[in-house]
């Protein structure tokens, strides 16, 4: 199997884990903001989540003089090992399922920043003690402390856009009562005149609610709130699994016997996520949540619509939490944590693709900079506290 020997080859996948995995939350808002069901979106993407576990397996799973290989592994008696990387894959697949209905609550950017943040306090404390400490603390713990200010800034950010968006909209006392002629004839600065709306504006907002899958307007954002730090408990919980994996801290398994390597441990993790996220979104097809339409797999089959977006998704999400791995477990994944710092590129997404935070107020964007200017500082102090695993 193919080993990451050098710090530069772990902070190398660590960068581009953050590349991944802040991008496929983009790809997944953008199919729900087209009206695609995220049950389907979800059901898509799931599938080459698996699959591009599988493809790292048979690849840098097998080549190279390392041993034991992937392929050898699947028959040693290391089942304890297996039950920690499958729990890692469950709460990971619970955290994305519950992100997903986050976003379009409280938007891509915040809702990452929150998971991200929760993420790293968490898990980064339990990694840095599982992994004997090969992590710096002077300098990771300054790190964590960076993540605790960007939540901050993130909580105020997302208050300050929403009483934005409630500006806008004062005009219109709900969605259902605005017409099509006050779409056409509202005055100017809420751009409301015909055509296409402008991002940012009154009339955006409602045409956005209209074409997407789940319908905010009314609802209390502390529903998203909510959910959005459930999703970041999961994952602050599936990188310390995952590390018990590969490194067997707690001795469970019998003497003699290997430990899983990084490979083994996420096909079996990549697993268990794809059956919980199989059975979870099969029967929210049928039973759905949130006020979402009722589907069925033959509906799901034959909805073409986005599909590629979201196998795409599914790609970048297996490929970039496979490559924090092999950075974790080169120079400790408390370290590789650094990649909770996707808020980056998902603040990127989200401004570029989605219009978020178009015509806010000046003290929004003040909060948006302090945000994205501490994330810059937290990804840099935890990746100068790589240590080296012997």
């Amino acid at each position: 199997m193919y080993m990451i020997e050098s710090k530069g080859g772990a902070i190398s996948c660590m960068l581009l884990a953050l590349l991944f995995l802040g991008t496929w939350p983009a790809i997944m808002t953008l199919t729900e903001r087209r009206g695609r069901l995220p049950q389907h979106t979800y059901l898509d993407y799931t599938i080459t989540n698996l699959l591009a576990a599988v493809i790292i397996a048979v690849t840098l799973g097998q080549i190279g003089p390392s041993r034991p290989n992937f392929i050898t592994q699947l028959s040693q008696d290391n089942w304890q090992s297996v039950m920690f990387a499958m729990a890692g894959g469950i709460v990971l697949s619970l955290g994305n399922l519950a992100t997903q209905y986050a976003w379009a609550f409280v938007g891509l950017s915040v809702t990452e920043v929150i998971t991200a943040s929760t993420t790293v306090v968490i898990g980064t404390t339990l990694n840095y003690f599982l992994d004997d400490r090969i992590n710096r603390a002077e300098v990771l713990f300054p790190g964590v402390a960076c993540f605790l200010i960007a939540v901050c800034f993130g909580s105020a950010v997302h208050k300050s856009n929403a009483a934005d968006n409630k500006s806008k909209l004062q005009g219109f006392k709900s969605l259902e009562t605005t017409s099509s002629f006050q779409i056409e004839t509202g005055p100017a600065d809420s751009g409301l005149a015909k055509g296409k709306a402008k991002e940012g504006t009154a009339a955006y907002l409602i045409e956005l609610e209209k074409q997407r899958a789940i319908k905010v307007f009314g609802k209390s954002t502390i529903i998203g709130l909510a959910i959005t730090f459930f999703a970041g408990i999961c994952f602050s919980l599936f990188s310390p699994a995952f590390n018990l994996a590969t490194n067997d801290q707690w001795h469970t398994l019998k003497h003699g016997v290997p430990k899983l390597n990084v490979y083994t441990a996420f096909f079996y993790f990549s697993i268990s996520a794809f059956v919980l996220a199989l059975i979870l979104n099969i029967r929210f097809l049928y039973w759905p949540i949130l006020g979402l339409p009722k589907s069925s797999f033959r509906a799901y089959l034959n909805d073409w619509n986005g599909r590629g977006w979201s196998f795409l998704a599914g790609f970048l999400c297996g490929f970039g939490n496979g490559l924090q791995f092999m950075g974790g477990q080169a120079a400790g994944y408390a370290a590789a944590d650094a990649v909770q710092a996707l808020p980056l590129v998902s603040t990127f997404w989200g401004i570029l693709l989605f219009g978020e935070y178009r015509r806010s107020s000046r003290r929004t964007y003040v909060l948006l900079i302090s945000m994205l200017f501490m994330f810059i500082v937290a990804v840099a102090v935890l990746m100068a506290s790589s240590g080296h695993r012997k």
